[in-house]
């Protein structure tokens, strides 16, 4: 069965580069029938806050990306402990004492000399005596995973194809501070194997991460940490980019609250994002089932995704257009029935809209200047309208015939002081809304101005 994780740090807010994440990874679960796990990393105590944790699964709620189970990294400290001594004993975690000043020199240098900025792995050569004279002196060491620099690292990657990598060109990575507390790479990798993760689908960013841990899940199997042998399968995907180039600068401001503010439906996102970066089109499909049968990551692309707020306005309005009134009506003025929404739904881009256009029905209207010619038109129409199943059209036809009439002559007066507007809803479907008294009373007012 299809395992997939999200795995965010509650340190700020989801947007939308981590909501594609999210998104693609419970589509490529919920594909085949799998489990899709929200995997709440917060170990790091500092700056972690469950106002954020709240704050991601009620985003993920209102996107309609449910997790099938939830996990949180702070309960599981005892396993990553485990591994740990497990790979210490194994001789694959070493103590390193050096400052981070002292790295950023050693980086410098090798980069003055043309060289690869990675870890001398100068920390391997201490003996017992020198370990212990620098703990003496107060100085104590973050912990390394140590790369075994024998064979390349290579694995079929779900979008980028074959991938190959040489490890004595990586640096063997931090997975513990001096303080004890743990960086990603090895609470992830343990993780997954506990969790049996079948599939890790990510951003093209952590692609060197995936070879330092696809060493991390062997040396884990050899040092008997886990009876399964299994490590998943890895995607990278393209990241976001906006329509000028780097997104990153606007990602903060592009989240669910962002969104929910300018009227944007999640059906709308949940389109956009989708596809986004593959060669299938964008359209404004608000059935899931159907996104779902057409999501294949061998439909990813390698070139960055482009996110552009024109397009999901374009998905948003075909979205809303295509909505059900049963889906909406919760959310529409009160009194505002079926026919009412009907009416104006094709004249607004967001739901949120709707308010301003029903008012045409609601009142009150603005009262706008005629010309004499059109006052006597508009009184003309306040005597001859009659009530009846299709009163616009019967209004319109009558007037035709006694006014002689025509296009915008005949149809703009009646449209302005009906509405106080030159454009709007189709004029058959309103005027049954306003009612026929508060109908004639417009007109009359209008022919009086």
């Amino acid at each position: 069965m299809t395992v997939t994780r999200f795995a965010p740090s509650p340190t700020g807010r989801l947007h939308v580069g981590n909501i594609r994440t999210a998104l693609h990874n419970w589509m490529l679960a919920h594909k085949s029938g799998g489990t899709f796990i929200l995997r709440i990393d917060d170990t790091d105590a500092e700056r972690s806050r469950e106002e954020y944790v709240e704050a991601i699964r009620a985003d993920l709620a209102w996107l309609g990306i449910a997790a099938d189970r939830e996990e949180r990294q702070s309960a599981r400290l005892d396993r990553y402990e485990a591994a740990f001594e497990n790979l210490r004993e194994a001789g694959r975690i070493y103590p390193a004492y050096e400052t981070q000043q002292e790295l950023e020199l050693k980086r410098k240098i090798q980069l003055g000399r043309g060289l690869p900025p990675i870890y001398d792995r100068a920390a391997l050569a201490l003996s017992e005596e020198q370990r212990a004279a620098k703990e003496a002196e107060g100085i104590q060491p973050h912990w390394r995973f140590r790369l075994d620099q024998e064979e390349p690292i290579g694995w079929e990657d779900g979008v980028r194809g074959t991938q190959k990598f040489d490890p004595a060109q990586l640096s063997d990575p931090v997975v513990r501070r001096a303080d004890g507390s743990w960086l990603y790479m090895l609470p992830s990798t343990v993780d997954d194997i506990d969790m049996g993760v079948t599939q890790v689908l990510r951003g093209e960013d952590h692609v060197s991460n995936t070879a330092v841990q696809i060493q991390m899940f062997t040396a884990l199997h050899a040092a008997q940490f886990a009876a399964a042998k299994q490590v998943p399968d890895f995607a990278h995907e393209a990241l976001l980019v906006g329509k000028e180039g780097k997104l990153s600068k606007r990602l903060g401001s592009l989240g669910c609250d962002a969104f929910r503010e300018r009227g944007i439906e999640p059906e709308a996102i949940v389109a956009l994002l989708a596809r986004l970066g593959t060669s299938l089109p964008v359209e404004p499909i608000a059935d899931r089932a159907k996104l779902l049968e057409t999501f294949d990551l061998s439909t990813f692309g390698r070139a960055p995704a482009k996110f552009d707020d024109a397009e999901l306005d374009r998905v948003n309005t075909a979205i809303v257009h295509a909505m059900p009134f049963d889906a909406v009506k919760h959310r529409l003025p009160e009194g505002m029935d079926e026919a009412g929404w009907h009416a104006v739904q094709p004249n607004v881009a967001t739901v949120g809209e709707v308010g301003e256009w029903w008012r045409l029905v609601t009142g009150p209207i603005e009262q706008l200047e005629f010309s004499d010619e059109d006052r006597a038109y508009l009184a003309e129409a306040a005597a001859t309208l009659e009530w009846g199943e299709d009163p616009w059209h019967a209004l319109t036809a009558a007037l035709k015939d006694m006014t002689g009439r025509k296009g915008k002559a005949l149809f703009l007066p009646l449209r302005q002081a009906l509405t106080g507007m030159d454009h709007g809803p189709d004029m058959g479907e309103l005027l049954p809304l306003i009612g026929e008294e508060a109908a004639r009373r417009r007109l009359e007012r209008a022919a009086a101005s």
